[in-house]
């Protein structure tokens, strides 16, 4: 399901802060976070469908262009179609691209996948578009939560999300932006499992009780319908840095299993 925090061109030396969970079934095989040996990209990678969920362009050097993606699915009761291609395509499709992210956004074949949420960014743009009936927008500059209904949803966890990380995270970057400093911070918020109080649960077409289950930023480990195990199975910081004449990117990830 997973739900991403945003802090865009907040920051001169940051100019991207972003704060990923990503949920999933458990049994699901998953790479960790690295290098690709087949692809210039840095990110986990989904074993079954072969894409990712975020990651960023870098070259087998270490050479960097300052590209990065992360895509989330759209829950809205309509489900994927066998022909339909895997949504973590659209990530390194970008990261393999030289398009700009308004460019790569416009030209995507949206109904070639199920439903989805996406965005793509360099050093100067970042782009977020859906097939659900969200065209492709820039970004401005601010704090941006993005879950699984329409962008900026004011879903309980996503307010809940932004409210804690304009209070507790971004306060850290603007008094220091070494990493070491707002880490752990960022770690924390991400690891926030309270769930949605009665009456603010959104209507996405599921049972009420996966619906409470989903409604926390991090989702606790539970059994599915069909007794698969599901929650959230990685959280990741992927920040920019803006060095005098060149930008760099770095993920840091937390691999999760189920306890």
């Amino acid at each position: 399901m997973c739900i991403v925090a945003i802090a865009w061109q907040l920051f001169d030396n940051l100019p991207l802060v972003l704060l990923s969970n990503r949920d999933e079934f458990f049994q699901r095989p998953t790479q960790q976070t690295q290098q690709w040996t087949d692809m210039p990209i840095f990110a986990g990678r989904d074993q079954q469908s072969h894409g990712t969920w975020l990651g960023y362009q870098q070259l087998a050097d270490g050479r960097q262009n300052g590209r990065w993606a992360t895509v989330l699915n759209f829950r809205d009761g309509i489900p994927a179609t066998p022909e339909q291609r895997s949504r973590g395509e659209l990530v390194t499709e970008f990261l393999n691209s030289s398009l700009s992210p308004i460019a790569f956004a416009r030209q995507l074949n949206l109904q070639d996948y199920a439903g989805f949420n996406l965005i793509v960014g360099d050093e100067k743009q970042a782009v977020v578009v859906n097939n659900r009936g969200y065209p492709p927008t820039p970004l401005f500059a601010g704090l941006h939560v993005f879950s699984n209904g329409q962008p900026e949803s004011e879903w309980f966890k996503c307010e809940r999300l932004r409210g804690r990380v304009r209070q507790e995270v971004l306060p850290l970057i603007a008094e220091d932006s070494q990493v070491d400093y707002w880490k752990d911070a960022s770690f924390d918020v991400l690891s926030d499992t309270q769930q949605a109080p009665d009456g603010q649960l959104p209507s996405t077409g599921i049972a009420p009780e996966i619906e409470q289950a989903l409604s926390s930023v991090f989702i606790q480990p539970f059994v599915m319908p069909n007794n698969s195990h599901y929650g959230t199975r990685t959280q990741s910081i992927l920040y920019m840095q803006s060095l005098q004449e060149f930008v760099k990117l770095a993920l840091i990830t937390n691999e999760l299993t189920e306890k």
